[in-house]
C-alpha cells in the first residue's frame, strides 16, 4: 500500500524514468524488453501509479545504461521527506 505522502515521490521517479527513456529514443516496449518488465508495468511506473522494488529499478537503470547512483543523483527526493 502506498501512502498518500509517497505518491509524489513515485511520480518524480516515474517522470525521471520517462525522461531518460525518451532521451534515448526508446519505446516503453523496448525498455520493458531490455529490463524484463512488462510494458504495462513500465507505463504505470512512469505515471507514478505503482511502487516498484529496488530490483526493478536496478533492471530499468541497467536497460537505460545508467548507474543507480547516477539515477538517484539526478532527482531530488529529499524535499519530499516529511
Amino acid at each position: 500500500m502506498v501512502l498518500k505522502r509517497d505518491i509524489n515521490k513515485l511520480k518524480i521517479i516515474g517522470s525521471h524514468i520517462r525522461k531518460l527513456r525518451k532521451a534515448q529514443k526508446i519505446s516503453q516496449e523496448q525498455l520493458g524488453f531490455e529490463s524484463n518488465i512488462p510494458r504495462m508495468q513500465i507505463a504505470r511506473v512512469e505515471r507514478g501509479e505503482i511502487n516498484m522494488g529496488i530490483l526493478s529499478i536496478i533492471s530499468i537503470c541497467q536497460a537505460l545504461n545508467i548507474s543507480l547512483e547516477e539515477f538517484f543523483s539526478q532527482i531530488n527526493l529529499i524535499d519530499e521527506i516529511d
